[in-house]
């Protein structure tokens, strides 16, 4: 198997400390089911077209430009070649402009993210050194770099023998949690029960394993044409889950000994504003 293409070469650089590094993608779509545009009369794939809203004529590529609608029906023409002059010029340095600790990293920030490997064999020293050290201290870089011609911020820290940069969201793509939040209520709970939902919860603690991760719907997906490619029944569809708990004391005390957990002491029946 061929090693992963790097998608972009350059300098890592903290103060007076560079050495050269690759990115590799760290994720990839090689696996996922993809599908075609058939026409239902001929079962022929068919193409996608850019057609006039008024006329329905298909629209050359050499004949489309974007446009950005100022106000309804009046749109502001930009041409290629006024997009391609706003992209940055390819720049291949990483320049760390501060240190972060993992652990204040919102986690809600990262999108993509890539590995960060040595370029040479002359980089590997310094890599490492700046590697171990970042670990050591539990921090990761913040950075920018220019990737497919456009700037992104970005959070470099150890992974493994080599590093893990990722892409982050900036603020203005995220949705403010208190505008989903505020109107939440902080409904009484009973403490007893708070007890019993903490011993299920301690039963079932263990570490972060992605290699149990299943993608069900690939796959059902997978199931669903492997049947039809040999002329059977598409399997069942997965159950709908069940309405919301009414009696909650009961399912919970259900929960402990359907667990096999035994409480080694009954805690006094209180309520608490949560």
């Amino acid at each position: 198997m061929a090693a992963p293409r790097a998608v972009w070469k350059g300098f890592l650089k903290v103060g007076s400390v560079s050495c050269g590094v690759k990115l590799v993608g760290a994720t990839s779509e090689a696996g996922k089911v993809h599908f075609k545009i058939l026409n239902r009369e001929g079962g022929l794939p068919v193409k996608s077209a850019y057609v006039d809203e008024e006329t329905g004529d298909v629209v050359p590529s050499e004949d489309q430009i974007k446009g950005y609608e100022a106000e309804k029906g009046d749109f502001i023409e930009i041409e290629p070649d006024e997009i391609k002059k706003l992209k940055l010029t390819s720049q291949h340095t990483l320049e760390v402009s501060e240190f972060v600790a993992l652990d204040d990293i919102d986690t809600r920030y990262l999108e993509k993210p890539y590995y960060v490997i040595p370029a040479d064999g002359a980089a590997v020293e310094a890599f490492t050194v700046l590697r171990e050290a970042m670990k050591r201290k539990r921090v990761a870089a913040r950075s920018c770099v220019v990737l497919y011609q456009r700037g992104r911020e970005v959070v470099i820290q150890p992974f493994g023998k080599g590093m893990l940069l990722t892409e982050l969201r900036t603020p203005n793509e995220m949705v403010s949690e208190s505008s989903v939040f505020d109107d939440l209520k902080s409904p009484k709970y009973d403490e007893d029960l708070l007890e019993i939902a903490s011993l299920l919860i301690d039963k079932k603690v263990t570490k972060f394993d992605p290699s149990k991760f299943e993608d069900t719907y690939e796959d059902a997906l997978i199931a669903m044409i492997d049947a039809k490619r040999k002329g059977k029944k598409a399997p069942k569809p997965v159950p709908q889950p069940k309405e919301n708990v009414v009696d909650l004391a009961s399912v919970l005390r259900q929960s402990l000994e359907k667990e096999g957990i035994k409480r080694q002491h009954k805690a006094k029946a209180g309520r608490k504003s949560a």
